[in-house]
């Protein structure tokens, strides 16, 4: 009974120092040890420090093959090397190409063919020497007829034909084998898996190229932790003055490794020089609010009903002020709370500070 009632006065005692300004003279608080200060006004809060491995955004990553299987010629550029859009990776001699290209030089023949039964049945028709039925059927053959050399002539050009080639080949009716696999977009080639000689077949991956001005982050952040993440945060390179933004939170959690992705863009982006695809770093991440923060010394945290609280001076007294704790490392932890910049609290001697206003201890 007699624990119950000291718990019980000393809860009712915390309510008071949060509720009431509680004086205390300064000779006291020379005889406590108690050090006072003001709070240091911060702008971000360290969070936590994770590995983050160096990425390209997947929309500036792309996969080189070709539509057609051949033989490979001549190849063009090393892993490493920086190209344009257009520029020729490679030549191969394909088969199939020279299939496509007479495929699509008959059609033209069919089409000149059909083009000119299509305009002698117009003047026929409007002459009304022809039915309906031998008009509607020439009409229809002749879209049938330009719609294979329309298909054939997109083939040609997703195979690699420029328009340019497109109308030498319709105009000289020259065919060749020899097929050029061009760059989709300017960037660095990551990687390749083509050997002169070698047999490329269809659909399959011969090069990798990739923007790599702007890089991004891929950072797993522990589950228990993703609360603490915003959209907008800082991540810092340990040791590098570079930093990153936040833009992606991931949905779910790795099944493994109970971590969530978190992807960051490099700023600017001309910092994406000084670091390399695929380059595992250490990074900090950094939380920055919107709402005025403060640094204290550890030693200057106690608790109020279990959440954490500064001895906030007041004149000739103390408040206990309830605070969030927004990051914490070894020595200092970033808060946000009821104060102003001019603020002043306990920084050392809090423990003895709270004991003789518990009433627990004397004033020496």
């Amino acid at each position: 009974m007699k624990h119950l009632l000291l718990i019980a006065l000393y809860l009712s005692s915390l309510s008071v120092l949060a509720e009431e300004l509680i004086p205390i003279s300064a000779q006291q608080l020379e005889n406590l040890g108690v050090k006072l200060g003001k709070l240091t006004v911060v702008h971000s809060t360290p969070l936590m420090v994770v590995p983050a491995k160096v990425v390209v955004p997947i929309m500036n990553d792309h996969i080189v093959s070709t539509l057609y299987a051949g033989l490979l010629d001549s190849i063009k550029v090393n892993i490493g090397d920086k190209v344009k859009k257009g520029q020729v990776l490679a030549t191969l001699n394909s088969p199939a190409l020279l299939e496509l290209q007479r495929q699509h030089l008959t059609s033209i023949n069919e089409f000149e063919l059909s083009e000119a039964d299509f305009l002698r049945d117009k003047k026929l028709y409007k002459e009304k020497v022809i039915s309906d039925r031998r008009w509607l059927k020439t009409r229809t053959s002749h879209q049938i007829v330009k719609s294979h050399v329309s298909e054939t002539r997109q083939l040609l050009k997703i195979s690699g034909f420029s328009q340019q080639k497109v109308q030498a080949l319709e105009n000289s009716h020259h065919l060749t084998a020899q097929l050029e696999i061009k760059s989709p977009i300017s960037g660095v080639v990551l990687a390749s898996k083509v050997k002169v000689g070698g047999r490329a077949d269809a659909l399959s991956p011969l090069f990798r190229v990739a923007d790599t001005q702007t890089l991004w982050l891929e950072l797993e952040i522990p589950q228990q932790h993703i609360q603490k993440i915003n959209i907008g945060d800082t991540v810092r390179f340990s040791g590098m003055e570079q930093s990153a933004r936040i833009f992606l939170i991931g949905k779910n959690v790795h099944d493994v490794s109970q971590t969530v992705l978190v992807q960051a863009v490099i700023e600017p982006a001309s910092a994406s020089e000084l670091v390399k695809l695929g380059q595992i770093l250490s990074v900090e991440v950094v939380s920055e609010h919107g709402q005025l923060m403060f640094q204290v010394l550890n030693t200057a945290l106690t608790e109020l009903d279990g959440q954490p609280a500064l001895f906030l001076r007041k004149g000739t007294g103390f408040m206990l002020q309830p605070v969030t704790v927004l990051g914490r490392d070894g020595l200092t932890a970033s808060i946000a709370g009821d104060f102003s910049q001019e603020s002043v609290v306990a920084v050392k001697g809090v423990i003895a500070l709270k004991a003789n206003l518990l009433g627990l201890g004397g004033d020496e």
